[in-house]
């Protein structure tokens, strides 16, 4: 039902995926769309993709610079908004991703998690999650797991649909960090 959901959603809004596209090739050129390879469920990697927020703007040695320093104007705004997100519709579509879960994470990171990484991936990734109408990135990584965990053990439609409404909220009002957030409790045990 969600990868039906997803297709219909992204027929609907291929009008505004193709403007925010236009205007992300206008402002930070080509390719519009970033890629990167992402753990999804039970640990089995699949690629992610989102409007890229950030230019390739590299220092006098072709490093790189901080992210920081890369993040167009457009960029801020499409992350502030969660509009670089819904590329993620393709995923939910081919079955990697859900609506709900944990937010996919880079396979390096899942697998320096340990037990947590695991225990995080019996769920599909999110298109959003807990974590992120919690405080998002205003939380250490640690925050984040422990939400996330806290999601996996106690699934339920109602709190899916708690996360979808307070997506929404997020994405007009930006990231606070709530009490949610300071409940979770970082088992820090079950690091490598």
């Amino acid at each position: 039902m969600q990868r039906l959901l997803a297709i219909i959603l992204l027929v609907g809004l291929s009008p505004l995926l193709g403007i925010l596209g236009l205007i992300t090739r206008m402002s930070q050129g080509s390719p519009v769309l970033f890629r990167q390879l992402r753990s999804g469920r039970g640990g089995k990697p699949f690629r992610i993709a989102k409007f890229r927020s950030m230019t390739d703007r590299r220092d006098a040695n072709g490093e790189l610079l901080p992210d920081d320093e890369r993040v167009t104007a457009w960029g801020r705004f499409l992350r502030r908004s969660r509009l670089d997100e819904l590329p993620g519709l393709w995923s939910i579509a081919r079955g990697d991703m859900a609506f709900v879960g944990p937010r996919p994470l880079l396979p390096e990171t899942i697998a320096s998690l340990g037990e947590r990484g695991k225990q995080r991936g019996k769920v599909r990734p999110g298109l959003t999650g807990w974590a992120q109408v919690n405080g998002n990135t205003l939380l250490s990584l640690d925050e984040k797991i422990a939400l996330d965990l806290d999601y996996v053990s106690n699934p339920s439609l109602g709190r899916d649909l708690v996360i979808i409404t307070r997506t929404f909220w997020v994405m007009i009002g930006g990231e606070r960090r709530t009490s949610a957030a300071g409940r979770a409790k970082p088992d820090l045990s079950q690091h490598r």
